[in-house]
């Protein structure tokens, strides 16, 4: 039998080769399926969450429901060393223009800013939706519960802080309960616009809108298998570089889509059991969620969803047609895969704040020629780079080389014209950025 010294296997770690790393074991092991059901049982509780439901009530409607969110970021910052900074953020909305609008009010936000060691403005955020609605969205007194959508998410929201929050991360790190989704992604629109005048440097948004339900109104059960939609290239990109992707390739290979695709790898690495699809799609079938705003300011940002929806228990009254049972109510949320679904989100995060910064120039060569020449800037904290390539029709990142501390590497016998390409960071830990796609030419 032959023995791989232990120099040499510790020589692979530190150079970057390290597959896993225990602490986002321990992460996923920490998520609470009890506490997650705990949550959404709190915020159904509230009676309806509608946007413009009741703000003065300590009982009952979206006042309610944000300041309790906010006291659970506040008790989870205190258990830190109050390392979360917990804020509201709002925006004013009014009928004028607005047809789901019923009355001018506050669309109220509220955040907890986990700040980074290292890289304080640069930032990952995990969104939930703190407001539900009935049949009708401009019905905002009829009991709404919204267990799934969404208090699903807003409760995967607190416990991925109440863990995270236990740990250190070089980038900050954002949980946030947004508003007026139902209403026109209010909530996305004023956090994205907050973040671009506050110039953040945002690495990725994870919006969770619906992660428990597992009985679609297909008949299928599935417990394992999620959604992740992401758009193919940023909707605000110039038209330069539209032109340039002609000749360059590139049709599928966006910010958000590089974020789908870390995703899917970071998932599959540390809980192959879970079935990540890669959804080439800004959101479902022309509807919308709250990481549209995001995309539309050109950041990064995803949408992460169960796979099988069931129409019976969305945007539905709570009654019984035709021994049909209609309603958002608690007893059709899986808690156990909500859990699984807030372990995607918090490990994905873990993994991205404890990364380096992506590489910001990529540049690609090998025109004629039977190799792909890679060539790009360092970027501070990496221990090495990790050159990824795949088949032109593969939504994932299927090859890749690690390449040591250098900032430009050929790969011999690799055909330009067959592959596309890119390059991560890779930290002394093995933690890895996200994928930057080629951003320029090296000419012959």
């Amino acid at each position: 039998m032959k023995f791989t010294p232990l120099f040499v296997i510790l020589t692979l770690s530190l150079s970057g080769y390290s597959q896993t790393n225990q602490k986002i074991y321990d992460i996923i092991d920490a998520i609470s399926a009890e506490r997650i059901e705990k949550d959404i049982e709190t915020l159904v509780n509230f009676g309806t969450r509608n946007t413009f439901s009741d703000t003065i009530s300590n009982t009952r409607g979206i006042g309610a429901a944000r300041r309790w969110i906010k006291q659970e970021f506040e008790n989870i910052s205190k258990g830190c060393d109050d390392c979360l900074e917990v804020f509201y953020q709002k925006d004013y909305v009014t009928k004028a223009g607005n047809s789901r609008v019923p009355h001018d009010a506050w669309v109220v936000n509220v955040i907890a800013i986990q700040k980074g060691t290292k890289y304080p403005n640069s930032y990952i955020i995990m969104s939930g939706d703190i407001d539900s609605r009935a049949s009708d969205t401009m019905d905002f007194t009829t009991d709404a519960p919204g267990a799934n959508d969404n208090a699903s998410g807003m409760a995967g929201t607190i416990e991925a802080a109440r863990v995270l929050s236990k740990y250190k991360f070089e980038h900050s790190i954002v949980y946030v309960g947004l508003s007026g989704e139902e209403q026109g992604l209010f909530g996305g629109k004023g956090l994205a616009n907050f973040a671009q005048e506050h110039n953040w440097n945002i690495v990725g948004v994870f919006n969770n809108d619906m992660i428990g339900n597992i009985k679609g109104v297909d008949g299928v059960i599935d417990n394992r298998t999620f959604r992740v939609f992401s758009e193919p290239v940023p909707a605000n990109e110039p038209e330069k570089t539209r032109k340039l992707r002609r000749f360059y390739g590139g049709e599928v290979d966006g910010n958000s889509r590089q974020l789908a695709r870390y995703i899917h790898k970071t998932t599959k690495t540390y809980m192959p059991e879970m079935n990540p699809m890669m959804i080439y799609r800004l959101d479902r079938f022309g509807r919308g969620g709250h990481h549209r705003p995001f995309n539309d300011l050109g950041f990064p940002a995803i949408r992460i969803m169960e796979a099988h929806e069931n129409y019976t228990q969305q945007h539905q009254d709570v009654r019984e047609e035709n021994g049909i049972k209609y309603g958002d109510v608690l007893e059709h949320v899986n808690f156990e895969y909500a859990k699984k679904l807030t372990a995607v989100n918090a490990i994905n995060m873990a993994s991205l704040a404890s990364a380096p910064p992506a590489p910001i120039e990529v540049a690609i060569g090998g025109i004629v020629e039977a190799s792909a020449k890679l060539k790009w800037s360092k970027v501070e904290g990496a221990k090495g780079y990790k050159i990824y390539w795949r088949d032109t029709t593969s939504p994932t990142w299927d090859y890749s080389r690690y390449v040591g501390d250098i900032s430009e590497f050929t790969l011999e016998g690799v055909v330009i014209d067959n592959y596309f390409f890119g390059v991560s960071a890779v930290n002394k830990d093995g933690f890895e950025s996200v994928v930057t796609f080629p951003n320029s030419i090296i000419r012959n």
